[in-house]
């Protein structure tokens, strides 16, 4: 699996990301480089466009969150749009996961996600 990273500044302030492949173990540091890079620009919305995003593990749902974490410091926020059915089925997850821990290890809760985006992606 592999990942590219683009990010484009629409307006003053606003800034989409986009990547293309899959954010995992492995790829998710080129999202993050890419959006610590976006981050030191001091924008005020992020939208992450998701369309030709295949998939998504823990690693990357991390960098999303700590992305949302580090805008909503300056009153700023993150956009997602276009996300793939398998991707949208992540989201739905981990908004329905209540806020104790259900997973023993990352490991699991990869597990979990790679086959609910299966699932999705059929």
């Amino acid at each position: 699996m592999s990942l590219k990273v683009t990010s484009t500044e629409n307006r003053p302030g606003v800034i989409t990301i986009s990547p293309i492949g899959s954010v995992d173990t492995r790829t998710h540091t080129i999202l993050e480089e890419n959006v610590d890079s976006v981050l030191s620009e001091n924008p005020n919305v992020i939208i992450f466009d998701m369309e030709f995003l295949d998939y998504i593990n823990s690693m990357g749902v991390r960098v999303l969150l700590k992305t949302k974490k580090q805008l909503q410091k300056n009153n700023g926020k993150v956009i997602f749009i276009k996300l793939q059915p398998q991707i949208k089925k992540v989201f739905d997850i981990l908004n329905a996961l209540p806020t104790m821990q259900v997973f023993t290890s990352i490991e699991e809760l990869d597990k979990y996600l790679d086959t609910m985006q299966k699932k999705a992606a059929r």
